[in-house]
């Protein structure tokens, strides 16, 4: 059961990262790469009411059940193109507060060039985590 409904108790502050979102999903950044690093960081942050939403919606944007099941082992899996595991590498790396090395941060320039883009995956990383962080300790659930 929920804890709060945070929506209800902070309209504002909620309705806030809402619009974050909404922002995000109009920007450059691809629905794929977007809709990944979404669940990956929930996947590790163990938010099931966003493992749930993302999952559902990668899936409605044509993502693949088995990409989907890979996705928790991305990093042995053959199914993610290099762009797509720079994302991932920086999601794990910001989801669990690892510092972001060099090598890493030119990885991800290197397959995101466009500064606006970059930008929106940084931002959209940044987001999936605090929602995250709502999610959790309420004991927020898939309806």
């Amino acid at each position: 059961m929920t804890r709060m409904n945070v929506a209800e108790t902070a309209p504002g502050p909620y309705r806030a990262l809402l619009q974050a979102d909404a922002a995000l999903r109009t920007g450059p950044l691809d629905a794929t790469v977007r809709e990944l690093v979404k669940l990956r960081a929930s996947q590790l942050n163990g938010c099931v009411f966003c493992v749930d939403l993302h999952a559902g919606e990668a899936r409605g944007n044509g993502e693949s059940e088995r990409r989907l099941y890979q996705l928790a082992v991305w990093q042995e899996s053959e199914l993610f193109d290099a762009r797509e595991r720079a994302a991932l590498a920086y999601t794990d790396a910001v989801t669990r507060l690892e510092p972001v090395g060099d090598d890493l941060w030119e990885t991800l320039r290197r397959h995101f060039p466009d500064e606006a883009e970059l930008g929106h995956l940084v931002t959209q990383v940044a987001l999936i985590n605090a929602l995250n962080r709502v999610g959790v300790p309420m004991r927020m659930r898939p309806a």
